[in-house]
């Protein structure tokens, strides 16, 4: 429960500190004083939008603390354990503080450990539930229908399994469409490589083939210059018909022999001229050797002739030069079957997504079986509620359709409608073309009451919930916030003194300003000035007898 409320240069609260008890407590004041301040400044302190604007004028920045008791709350003491922001001096208080400078810019603590806005909110939502003044006005939307239902259900586990179950879903849809649009794409792609890939593979030009081919298209070319050139050289080693250089090296050879004896010094070149003799010797032999094995074949030249060609036609189709033919092929090839597994995947997404697809239908048909039994619940209740309120004919009933177009969502199945009969002998119709403003006021309260008794939120605050309200309507309306405040810390924000009567305790908003400044303060009340501010509620800023009297009467024992 919150135990404490410190406002400091907020709006226009210079400074408050507010201490609160257990049971209900109501909140009055004149119109224009700002009964809700305390309300917006918590908001803040719980987590909402911060704005310069709630800085008040004149002063550097603004700065909310609430103190809260922990003992009834162990949803919200399991958290800070969980994220490590116990009070290690008190496990059982938690203290929330908010500070916004006057540039707008805000920081968040968490038992004095600087966190994210976000964290706030999350522990704000375990320790307070905020009704506002409008909240009536949400009930004609859809999803706030929706939501009502869950909440009440308590459906926090079914519908997490429902949303899970549909991000995988939503994410193999996704990726299968992006998988379809870019098959469609490379359709066209394909069909080319089949055509390219085909005609390479009928060609198969093998790896380093075209090289080999070139260099034996060279050989067989030139095979008849190589023949000339090779006879001529042979004539002029070794086989000259008159002479040749092996012939005349010989003939030195034994001239200078013949003078060796004469000088010593002819003997190295003798030696020379032997082994210049000799190598002539092998080159001759092994060039008629060369000679004789030299083919001259027209036929395979063709061969060749014809295979260069193709190739070269082939590289100039795919703009590739020759020698990187193969290596071409192969890169297209590759590609070709990238492109086939394209179609895999989809087929593998295919089966995927349609196994994600039952998994959230079982989860969906699930949550839809529980809300339908849950509205069956919450329908008789709200309409017992609405009849002590003032509407002494008044069916409500929650009519749950399936989604006519079977599309899948992350709230589920099912569509929601609202409905509502106010008077006897009509037909149940559509709460937003039947209620006026007054009945959907009830009808929300009624609703508001009814959840907050299920969910485990230790402090509910009403801002003026009870608008379009009076009479002894007002007086069921204030008996039941605070049968309700028995269990739970309860704030109510309210200008009915049906209502405010009521409350286990009251506390005033009042404003001051000297023409410069304003101030609002909120006070708590004894039961005289409690009696008095029933009768101002009663009768305007002129109390009298008669309105004290009433007073009185509205004023139930704390």
């Amino acid at each position: 429960m919150l135990n404490q409320l410190t406002v400091q240069h907020f709006a226009i609260v210079q400074f408050l500190e507010l201490d609160f008890n257990t049971g209900m407590t109501t909140i009055t004041g004149e119109t224009g004083a700002g009964k809700s301040i305390a309300i917006d400044a918590l908001g803040l302190c719980l987590g909402s939008r911060a704005d310069a604007n709630m800085v008040r004028v004149g002063t550097d920045k603004a700065e909310i603390s609430a103190r809260f008791t922990l003992s009834d709350t162990p949803h919200a003491k399991q958290w800070l354990l969980t994220n490590d922001l116990e009070n290690e001096d008190d496990s059982s208080e938690c203290l929330l503080r908010r500070t916004v400078n006057k540039d707008g810019r805000s920081r968040a603590y968490i038992n004095g450990t600087p966190v994210p806005v976000s964290q706030l909110k999350s522990l704000g939502q375990l320790l307070v539930n905020i009704h506002g003044q409008h909240a009536h006005q949400s009930l004609l939307k859809s999803d706030i229908q929706l939501s009502i239902i869950d909440e009440y259900a308590a459906h926090d586990q079914l519908l997490q399994k429902v949303k899970d179950t549909y991000q995988g879903w939503h994410f193999l849809n996704k990726q299968l469409k992006q998988q379809q649009a870019n098959q469609q794409e490379k359709q066209a792609r394909k069909q080319l490589l089949e055509y390219q890939i085909q005609e390479l593979d009928e060609f198969a030009l093998g790896e380093d083939e075209f090289e080999q081919v070139e260099t034996e298209h060279k050989r067989l070319a030139n095979s008849g210059a190589l023949l000339e050139s090779c006879q001529i050289s042979l004539n002029q080693l070794s086989d000259g018909e008159e002479f040749d250089a092996l012939t005349l090296l010989r003939s030195s050879v034994s001239a200078l022999e013949a003078q060796v004896e004469n000088d010593k010094n002819l003997e190295n070149i003798v030696a020379t001229l032997q082994e210049a003799v000799i190598q002539i010797e092998d080159a001759s032999y092994e060039l008629r050797h060369f000679s004789e094995n030299l083919e001259l074949d027209p036929e395979q030249f063709q061969q060749l002739e014809t295979r260069m060609s193709d190739a070269l036609s082939l590289a100039r189709k795919h703009q590739v030069q020759p020698e990187f033919l193969f290596t071409h092929h192969q890169k297209l090839s590759k590609e070709f079957k990238q492109l086939n597994s394209g179609e895999q995947q989809i087929e593998q997404l295919t089966a995927d997504l349609e196994i994600a697809e039952q998994n959230y239908y079982q989860h969906a048909k699930k949550l839809s079986l529980s809300r339908s039994r849950y509205a069956k619940e919450l329908s008789k209740k709200i309409t017992v509620s609405i009849q002590k309120l003032n509407m002494e004919d008044g069916v409500f009933h929650i009519e749950l359709l399936e989604s006519a177009n079977k599309s899948l969502s992350p709230l589920g199945l099912d569509n929601i409608e609202f409905q509502v009969k106010t008077n006897a002998g009509q037909t149940l119709q559509n709460l937003a073309k039947v209620a006026s403003g007054g009945e959907l006021s009830r009808i929300g309260l009624a609703m508001q009451v009814i959840i907050s008794q299920r969910v485990a939120t230790p402090t509910l605050i009403f801002d003026e919930v009870d608008v379009g309200i009076s009479g002894a309507t007002a007086s069921v309306v204030g008996k039941l916030l605070r049968s309700l405040g028995e269990n739970t810390q309860i704030f109510c924000v309210t200008h009915l003194p049906q209502v405010a009567g009521n409350g286990h305790q009251q506390m005033f908003v009042t404003k001051q300003s000297d023409g410069k400044i304003t101030n609002t303060t909120m006070i708590s009340l004894n039961e005289q000035d409690r009696l008095n501010e029933l009768a101002r509620l009663l009768g305007g800023d002129n109390i009298t007898t008669h309105t004290l009297a009433n007073a009185q009467e509205l004023l139930v024992a704390g």
